[in-house]
């Protein structure tokens, strides 16, 4: 079923932020017939495993090929429920991480057309397909005779001579069939299904309009409002209008990496206002792609279901088998760094709005003059200009960057495939072979979309068309990034911000994370939530390590590597603005838990998200990271519902780790200690405990303060 227990356990929840469902290719159990002649069924072949055929899928086709391949599965879970043979491990839980081959390979094409490609025909379909594959879903849940067999099998698991990561995967199996309604009697099973189609209903509809939003509110500029932009800005705002049929004009996209520089740079406010407005406006503009009452609804449905499967709230059951098990723990860590962020953003305040009244603006610090003034602030105070920065943080240096640390630090090489031998489903994206330099194996191809364009949702993310397994003969990992920076014009690089810089490692973090794996069984790739974003945080930790400055920081036009000043300037300015980092992810993290642990019952989202950030007495110079209406972390679908607060969760391990590499002579590029890393909390996956996991690497649990020291709340010697 090559994952089968992590792709239901979304619970129809077809967008899933930075993982995707994984791909396997092994010859499926059902028959094909003529299901060839349909791209999305058709087994991938050629080199590298076979890759997918994204150049030669139809639309018209996609529909079609998930009704194959759901019926095509329902067949093979009903032959391994039906046969004759009392249950043990290898003709239950082994069978069943051994189909779904044909649906795993369709969602692979899904996830690109609804995340990189999105068009009203798409979305017309995504419609259709969304409840189908809710229900079936719960058909696979709610089989009697195969839940019986599992449980049998759970039931005796301690008396059995089970290996650890195979006894883990039947605790895995049984309790992903448990928590979604194994247990429960034909009437709640007929109530969670309608429950769990609404929901996928709902998720298509919110991610249709966010969606949307960006790409319907576009601000163009004239060629006398471009004061204070820097020409890289400039040029790329051009090429956006160009490409949107407004010559001689300047697009700001509605998106996050169009949106920051432009609030950053910006001299006219009045302009800057309304690219704010429009940006965290998005989701609630009073019109018929509004998400308030589609939000309304999800909560009470999740609400509802959790109460139905014996659970106090959505949160409660979400995050029972995570890291921290319990919202009440969750909650801890989040308020435990809340007022240190709070009074340091009340700090950067008084020195932007000082710096304001020493200019005789006349401007009391609004959201949209956070980002402006705090760069101001930076010149000052650190003598850092972040688009002087920006003229030596080239996109393709920087990918370079990104194979170097792979290389020191995992030992992978990455060879750009230049032939066009490997098709991609836009001519933006390219291909790298990656092996393994020690010894020669093959280990996958990684693929890097980085540009934005109209149908590709906003941000960063990352994904896996394939997994690695053993049981899977030939599964090597098919990964894959995904950015939204803004495309220049033929012949000129692409400059990208700090920011930026950190995301591009923060999103190939994952990709390595995929690249690494080595488990036996399909189901155990990934990890829980609050546990996957570690690895892909601490990536980020080696920007700004010397190598990589010093060798990938060059001058787009001089050549010439960054200057000494500039570097200093950059690692004295490294804490700057933690405050308004911390505070508006923490907002998101806090407005999550609570939504996911509270009775939704009449409840007005806005209403709800002022009053608790009113509560929170979140300071009014700045907002959520993600406002509600367009939080499609949490509304998309369920991989980050009541688990926003996953990422300060992984920091916490990310900045202890970070000081384990600190406390040897080489620092991050430590050989033995980047092989614990490498051993314990890439490699496994799922496989182990990840709290275990750690403490292996560490040999002790992480401690919140090396975070605090690491965003500069509490001085280093403490």
């Amino acid at each position: 079923m090559n994952n089968l227990i992590y792709k239901l356990s979304l619970l129809s929840c077809i967008k899933c932020f930075c993982l995707s469902c994984t791909v396997i290719t092994d010859t499926p159990m059902e028959t094909m017939s003529d299901s060839h002649e349909n791209t999305f069924l058709a087994p991938w072949e050629g080199e590298f495993n076979g890759v997918p055929n994204f150049h030669l899928v139809k639309l018209e086709d996609l529909r079609p090929a998930f009704h194959h391949a759901m019926d095509a599965q329902l067949t093979q879970i009903e032959q391994i429920a039906q046969q004759e043979e009392p249950a043990n491990f290898e003709n239950t839980i082994v069978a069943l991480e051994t189909t779904n081959t044909t649906l795993n390979q369709v969602y692979a094409y899904y996830g690109v057309l609804s995340s990189n490609l999105s068009s009203e025909e798409f979305r017309a379909i995504e419609a259709q397909v969304a409840p189908e594959i809710s229900d079936h879903f719960s058909q696979i849940w709610q089989n009697e005779d195969l839940f019986e067999r599992i449980r049998t099998i759970y039931d005796n698991a301690d008396q059995s001579n089970l290996l650890p990561d195979e006894k883990r995967l039947v605790e895995h199996v049984y309790e992903a069939f448990a928590r979604n309604g194994s247990n429960l009697n034909q009437n709640d099973k007929k109530r969670l299904k309608d429950i769990n189609r609404r929901l996928a209903e709902l998720y298509m509809l919110f991610s249709s309009n966010v969606l949307a939003d960006e790409e319907g509110y576009v601000t163009f500029l004239s060629g006398d409002e471009l004061a204070g932009l820097p020409a890289s800005y400039v040029a790329a705002a051009r090429e956006a209008a160009n490409s949107r049929g407004k010559p001689g004009y300047y697009a700001v996209t509605n998106t996050r990496s169009s949106m920051e520089p432009f609030l950053t740079y910006s001299e006219l406010r009045e302009l800057r206002k309304k690219v704010w407005s429009r940006y965290y406006g998005r989701g609630s503009n009073r019109d018929d792609r509004d998400n308030n009452k589609i939000i309304t609804e999800i909560l009470n449905l999740r609400h509802k279901r959790s109460i139905l499967l014996g659970y106090k709230s959505f949160a409660h059951w979400k995050l029972e088998n995570n890291m921290a098990h319990t919202p009440e723990k969750a909650m801890n860590l989040l308020y435990s760094v809340w007022p240190k962020a709070i009074k340091r953003v009340q700090e950067e305040v008084v020195d932007m709005q000082n710096l304001a009244d020493s200019e005789g603006s006349g401007v009391t610090i609004a959201p949209w003059d956070y980002r402006f003034y705090a760069e101001k602030v930076r010149k000052q105070r650190f003598q850092l200009d972040s688009d002087e920065l920006r003229q030596y943080l080239q996109l393709d240096n920087l990918i370079q960057a990104l194979f170097f640390v792979a290389d020191k630090v995992f030992g992978y090489s990455f060879t750009l495939i230049e032939d066009h031998r490997v098709p991609v489903f836009h001519p933006d994206v390219r291909v790298w072979i990656v092996n393994d330099k020690s010894s020669g194996k093959h280990v996958g191809l990684w693929y890097l979309d980085p540009f934005a364009r109209e149908g590709k949702k906003s941000g960063a993310w990352a994904t896996a068309y394939r997994r690695y397994s053993d049981l899977i003969k030939g599964s090597s990992v098919l990964s894959s990034n995904n950015s939204n920076f803004i495309k220049t014009s033929p012949g000129t690089p692409t400059l990208i911000s700090w920011d930026d810089a950190a995301t591009l490692f923060h999103e190939f973090g994952h990709a390595l994370h995929y690249l690494s794996s080595n488990v036996t069984y399909p189901s155990l790739n990934g990890a829980v939530r609050d546990y996957i974003e570690f690895q892909s945080q601490l990536l980020e930790k080696w920007l700004m390590t010397d190598e990589v400055i010093d060798m990938f920081l060059i001058h787009h036009i001089s050549g010439d590597p960054i200057p000494k000043r500039l570097v200093q300037q950059i690692k004295a300015a490294a804490k700057f603005n933690q405050g308004f980092e911390t505070a508006e992810y923490l907002a998101s993290a806090l407005i999550d838990l609570h939504l996911h642990t509270t009775d939704p019952t009449g409840i007005d989202p806005i209403k709800y998200e002022n009053e608790m950030l009113t509560e929170l007495k979140m300071p009014s110079e700045l907002v959520m990271r993600h406002r509600t209406p367009h939080f499609g972390h949490i509304f998309s679908g369920e991989g980050y519902a009541a688990g926003y607060y996953s990422y300060l969760w992984a920091d916490v391990l990310t900045s202890d780790a970070a000081e384990a590499f600190a406390e040897t002579p080489d620092g991050l590029y430590d050989q033995e200690t980047a092989g614990r890393l490498k051993k314990f909390l890439f490699d496994p996956q799922n496989s182990i405990d990840p709290a275990e996991a750690y403490k292996q690497f560490r040999g002790r649990e992480a401690e919140v303060c090396a975070l605090l020291r690491d965003r500069g709340f509490v001085s280093a010697d403490r």
